[in-house]
């Protein structure tokens, strides 16, 4: 197989492969009541100080509307809380409740082994090779440039 194919091939099934393992992984029964996609906006919320709306959407690249529709789905199960600003009450912050939090930590946990595994058989050359060619591509996907 030439180079393109591998790359063709690699890239499709790791993306594929990454999101059914996460699936499985995350979407456990404890938490079998939210998506994928739910988690990578519990994600994207942190366990850090609230955030507004605007912000979390950007950092998804989803419209607020877009965000609106998961937000509400993730108040009603509850994972996510919202608060009017003190200072501006047009402004809704966004943080995760108890349950959101140990959804959170589940995900990081998952993260966490899916690199442990990966470096387990990587020498420290073969670990900066890969560290140099993922970043170059995340790099190339977040530019934006037309493929």
């Amino acid at each position: 197989m030439d180079t393109y194919a591998t790359l063709n091939d690699v890239l499709v099934n790791l993306f594929r492969d990454i999101m059914t393992l996460e699936a499985q992984s995350i979407i456990t029964e404890e938490y079998k009541d939210i998506t994928n996609n739910d988690m990578h906006v519990i994600e994207a919320i942190g366990i850090g100080e609230p955030k507004n709306m605007s912000t979390i959407a950007r950092q998804l690249s989803v419209t607020v509307g877009t965000l609106t529709i998961a937000m509400n789905s993730l108040v009603k199960k509850g994972y996510v809380t919202r608060e009017r600003g003190q200072e501006d009450r047009r402004v809704v912050y966004i943080s995760l409740s108890e349950k959101g939090r140990q959804a959170y930590q589940n995900h990081e946990d998952f993260h966490k082994r899916m690199i442990d595994a990966v470096l387990k058989d990587l020498t420290p050359e073969e670990t900066a090779s890969l560290v140099t060619a993922l970043t170059k591509l995340d790099k190339w996907f977040r530019s934006g440039d037309d493929i």
